[in-house]
């Protein structure tokens, strides 16, 4: 059990006010997010079929929750670990034109997930997925979309805190841009996390660029799965990789804080280079994997958003079980119950 109780940690808001004040950010920041990027909400599916190639296979090690069904003749489905590639199928099917997209509320179960004061069995967030062209899919475009959804976030932030007076904001103005190959060169002797956290210490809010790929040093950032987000392309600095975190300074936690993982999207070439790259070839044989290389999927860039860490953000709260309702540890539930930590 991996659990931080902050020093003399009391709860701003009491158990009331906190699930008034959830649904404040989640209706606030929802709207926010579309205006700025365009987007439509649409409803997206609980579980997917198996072997269709649709489901996010996270760093492939994950065990998706799955299930045989009765009237399908017990064919298997998945409940969703993410929806980065649904979406795309999403946006053919519906047609969206170029400069607009779609966002919906992604509910997840992630059994292996390793139980923190950030981290729970239970995932939600907003997935969202905007079509591009192929002329966007470069590093300023990327920088650029980053800027408007942390306008939405500083906006709701500002939002929460005049109706919560007691709660004072804290996100700089702009968020402050760097590579995972920066961070290595800069801190040779540190871990990829610690890197993170000595960066967003002093800028309150981040964004790394190119996770997933091999770095000159030998090291990887953070994994990434090769279907879905651009690790692989070299950009116009000499860096690669087009996607990356948003990740802001917890002062609750005092800890660097990963609110979003989004990118530019993998094309018919990176798709195939980054399957080469991991071994896993085969999939090109899936159903998703074949739309994408037959052009009938467009050109994206996406992302997720936790919806629970960001109200556990907004709200200064020490641990996402004061945020969503799921299961703990009975070890856990009693420690933070010890120390004024309410656990849903």
């Amino acid at each position: 059990m991996k659990l931080s109780i902050p020093k003399d940690y009391k709860p701003i808001l009491d158990i009331n006010q906190t699930e008034q004040a959830i649904k404040q950010i989640k209706d606030f920041f929802q709207l926010n997010l579309a205006s700025e990027l365009r987007l439509r909400r649409v409803t997206a599916p609980l579980f997917v079929k198996q072997g269709m190639g649709i489901n996010d296979n996270l760093n492939g090690i994950e065990r998706p929750v799955s299930f045989p069904m009765k009237d399908l003749g017990d064919d298997v489905a998945e409940i969703v670990q993410s929806l980065a590639k649904w979406k795309r199928m999403a946006l053919a099917d519906l047609e969206i034109k170029d400069g607009f997209g779609i966002y919906t509320d992604m509910n997840a179960i992630r059994p292996d997930e390793e139980l923190t004061n950030i981290h729970s069995l239970y995932v939600d967030q907003w997935d969202w997925e905007r079509v591009i062209t192929a002329e966007d899919r470069n590093l300023d475009f990327l920088k650029y979309v980053v800027k408007k959804i942390y306008a939405a976030l500083v906006r709701t932030e500002y939002h929460i805190s005049e109706n919560y007076l007691d709660i004072l904001p804290e996100l700089p103005e702009k968020i402050t841009f760097f590579h995972t190959e920066e961070l290595a060169e800069k801190y040779p002797d540190l871990t990829p996390f610690e890197r993170e956290t000595e960066e967003v210490k002093i800028h309150g809010a981040i964004f790394v660029i190119g996770i997933g790929g091999e770095m000159p040093n030998g090291e990887i950032h953070d994994g990434r799965a090769p279907d879905y987000d651009d690790w692989n392309t070299t950009t116009k600095n000499g860096f690669k990789g087009l996607n990356g975190d948003i990740i802001l300074w917890n002062s609750v936690l005092n800890r660097a804080f990963e609110i979003s993982s989004m990118g530019i999207r993998v094309d018919k070439k990176t798709l195939l280079d980054q399957l080469k790259i991991r071994g896993a070839e085969d999939r090109a044989e899936l159903m998703w994997h074949k739309m994408l290389l037959n052009d009938e999927l467009p050109l994206t860039i996406g992302g997720g958003i936790g919806q629970s860490r960001l109200s556990m953000f907004f709200l200064k709260k020490a641990h996402i079980g004061e945020i969503q309702s799921s299961i703990w540890p009975d070890e856990m539930i009693k420690e933070c119950k010890e120390n004024y930590i309410h656990l849903l």
